[in-house]
């Protein structure tokens, strides 16, 4: 039985009691596709302005989890170099603008996702050790045809820290499925960013009112003990 490392985490709505022992930080697609100066966000115009200082919070707060044996997990939006997983008569092939790329710009196929390629890699500012689990997505939950709740029920853990990009597409679909599954989700609002400012805030709202708790980097790392 691990022992349990009970502390207090301020957060909105309302403050939440959470068990370090079980607690995973969950960093989800920070890829060159959506990271990177030349990745497949900045080729389409997206602004990426914001992610430095999103990759300085997430560094930092990995850090921090690692000098206290806080479980790591990537996630990592990857696709296969045929697109097998997103068929023709896929909603996500249907309305999804990296298969618009794949086709239509075949230029670009090593700035997007597709395994293999420098988009798909995670950044070098943020590269996992060797001890650390990266988990592979087909679609924007992390849990959506993957492994990560076996994984997490393995080293049993309740309480999972999100951040990463983007807020309101692969970060708040990951954090949904975790409330569906009894998790106890944990929104770093400076850990995260998106496209724009109002998407951001929409996410944060909704994890306030329904699906879970919003804090910031700053109010994690006072909770960890050195």
């Amino acid at each position: 039985m691990i022992e349990n490392k009970l502390v207090h985490l301020e957060a909105e709505p309302k403050p939440l009691e959470v068990d370090l022992a079980r607690l995973a930080i969950l960093v989800i697609d920070m890829q060159n596709a959506f990271a990177s100066k030349g990745g497949m966000f900045d080729l389409w115009g997206f602004d990426i302005s914001a992610v430095p200082e999103v990759v300085r919070v997430i560094h930092q707060t990995l850090a921090a989890a690692r000098k206290n044996d806080i479980k790591i997990i990537y996630v990592a939006h990857r696709l296969s170099p045929d697109l097998r997983e997103v068929g023709p008569l896929s909603p996500f092939s249907a309305n999804n603008t990296v298969v618009e790329s794949f086709h239509e710009k075949p230029e670009t196929r090593d700035k997007i996702l597709l395994s293999g390629t420098w988009g798909a890699e995670i950044i070098d500012e943020l590269k996992p050790q060797s001890t650390e689990i990266i988990i592979e997505k087909r679609r924007y939950s992390a849990f959506m045809g993957t492994d990560l709740d076996m994984i997490l029920r393995t080293y049993d853990i309740k309480y999972l820290a999100f951040l990463g990009v983007t807020t309101n597409i692969c970060v708040e679909s990951s954090l949904r499925d975790a409330h569906h599954r009894e998790y106890f989700p944990i929104l770093i609002s400076d850990g995260t960013s998106a496209p724009k400012v109002s998407m951001k805030e929409a996410t944060i709202n909704n994890v306030k009112q329904v699906f879970g708790w919003v804090t910031t980097s700053e109010m994690l790392l006072n909770t960890f003990v050195h």
